[in-house]
């Protein structure tokens, strides 16, 4: 086959209408081997349709997969699911028009001017990079987020507004399909005693996006919260951005979300078209496969020279690697599939990891996202003829040079503007290709086993803490060592013991002395409770 391709734009997927650009020219494919994935392309997009239409796609689960009915409520496969969209969607709109409007304000009738999210993973990522990427000084509320179950992280977040304009002004979103999401339950707990400590009622501040007859949507309704949002389980959490979990926030704080909507609706479309020389997604797959040998081989490294999107590398983590990180196929077979994400943004990267990715191991295939538009006004110039814009483009092609005299492998995706279409078309981009993706290598792209196994065993290791605590002494002289307290109370692993003890002797928050003894395992501990 002619190399002749490759100068006339066989390596370029570009659509005017969209103002997109995926460029894999720096990727050195074989354009043979791109031509052998086209049968297999073509299986995937059958897969995708099917799957669009309402089929079973998540096996394990017995679940739909919907969310590309999100911005194309018509595509749904009954009625009643088209009507819910629609009817999340409007509740969405006028609730956010009440709040700025000041008719839906504190108990005091104040306005709230702040927002404060609640979540974790799904719930929060996407919410954050879309925060992050659309938000500015003309927001109409200040958004705020709490995403882990740690208490010192909380604190900040709750000192800082509270020296903004203070807990009153401030609506909480809690963001939780079960509504027992632990980090989740664990920060509205202590958000809401925060509040309480304030003399303000946390329910008439709140909100929830949670699904129907969860423990968070009883708990709302028995406690008269503001609104409660809709979460559905055809609807993962890494998928999610464009339901209630990250429409709702978007809009509270000022962002257009019918533009980001209406972005992805438009990529989705063009992800449907067959063949990868004119499906973006389709294409973004298959350099995936090829570079890393059908197995993530290659790490992917997204840079995006933007500051806007410096937060896409985290969204783009969760969706890429709990989709794709699975130990089992569909038929049941050990594969470990995966691609490894991470990334940072540019022109900082040059300061960064560049070094490594040049000159170092040649693992790994970078992803730069180009953003055409630079600023909404006009840029002076910083030396003659040259403005900061023309730095940062500078910098990117300049760091794509460097990588491919090496051989590193890199793509581009550019776009024409970072604003509330352009975040929806990535969004939209990258969900399509994973999804692509998981089809070429046969797993299950929309289960998570690995995260609940993690969470089972973090219920275990409270247990034996609770086991631990109970079985030290309170006399200083009968302390125990780590070896002894797991021989009390049963447990094998001496190290996880002496790790627990710790934890317990050094957070602050429990009953418990370190009281001799120097080292992980030689510490003895004896229990402060009263006897």
């Amino acid at each position: 086959m002619s190399d002749e391709r490759v100068v006339d734009g066989f390596w370029c997927i570009e659509d005017e209408s969209l103002g997109l650009t995926v460029d894999l020219t720096a990727m050195a494919l074989d354009p043979d081997a791109m031509e052998v994935m086209a049968p297999r392309l073509a299986r995937a997009g059958t897969a995708m349709a099917a799957l669009e239409s309402g089929f079973v796609a998540n096996p394990d689960e017995n679940r739909r997969v919907g969310h590309y009915w999100l911005r194309a409520p018509e595509l749904a496969p009954e009625p009643a699911l088209t009507a819910a969209i629609h009817d999340a969607l409007a509740q969405i709109k006028a609730f956010a028009a009440r709040v700025h409007s000041g008719e839906l304000g504190n108990p005091l009738g104040a306005r709230f001017e702040q927002v404060l999210v609640i979540g974790i993973g799904g719930s929060t990522l996407g919410p954050q990079y879309v925060s992050h990427a659309l938000g500015g000084a003309g927001d109409r509320m200040r958004a705020a987020f709490i995403d882990n179950t740690d208490p010192d992280g909380i604190d900040r977040v709750v000192a800082r507004l509270r020296a903004g304009v203070g807990l009153a002004a401030t609506l909480t979103v809690v963001i939780s399909k079960s509504g027992g999401t632990k980090e989740t339950r664990n920060g509205m707990l202590e958000v809401a005693r925060a509040y309480e400590g304030d003399g303000l009622s946390f329910g008439q501040h709140a909100v929830a996006v949670t699904g129907e007859g969860s423990e968070l949507d009883r708990l709302a309704r028995a406690q008269g919260w503001r609104e409660v949002f809709p979460m559905w389980d055809w609807v993962g959490g890494r998928t999610s951005e464009l339901s209630a979990v990250g429409l709702l926030p978007a809009a509270l704080q000022g962002i257009d979300v019918d533009a980001m909507l209406a972005g992805a609706r438009a990529m989705d479309a063009a992800t449907r078209r067959e063949g990868w020389h004119r499906n973006p997604a389709a294409a973004l797959a298959a350099a995936w496969y090829l570079t890393g040998d059908g197995h993530g081989d290659r790490a992917m490294v997204v840079l995006p020279y933007k500051d806007r999107l410096e937060l896409f590398s985290r969204y783009l983590q969760q969706l890429v690697m709990e989709s794709l990180g699975k130990e089992k196929d569909l038929s049941g077979a050990t594969v470990n599939q995966g691609i490894a994400v991470y990334g940072n943004k540019g022109s900082t990267d040059q300061h960064a990891f560049v070094q490594q990715l040049r000159d170092g191991r040649d693992d790994f295939f970078v992803t730069f996202i180009e953003v055409l538009r630079a600023r909404a006004g006009a840029s002076a110039e910083v030396d003659p003829g040259v403005t900061s814009a023309d730095y940062l483009f500078g910098y990117l092609e300049g760091t794509r040079k460097a990588l491919a005299e090496k051989g590193r492998p890199s793509l581009t995706v550019t776009i024409h503007e970072a604003d509330a279409r352009g975040v929806g078309m990535l969004i939209a981009l990258y969900e399509r290709a994973v999804g692509l993706y998981a089809t070429l290598v046969d797993i299950n792209a929309y289960h998570q086993p690995g995260v609940e196994a993690g969470k089972r065993a973090a219920g275990e290791v409270l247990a034996l803490q609770a086991r631990v605590e109970a079985a030290l002494p309170t006399d200083e002289g009968a302390a125990l060592d780590a070896a002894g307290a797991a021989k009390a109370v049963g447990e094998g692993d001496v190290l996880l013991v002496a790790r627990v003890l710790r934890h317990l002797a050094h957070g602050g928050e429990h009953a418990v002395a370190r009281v001799s003894g120097t080292g992980l395992l030689a510490a003895r501990y004896c229990s402060r409770r009263a006897s």
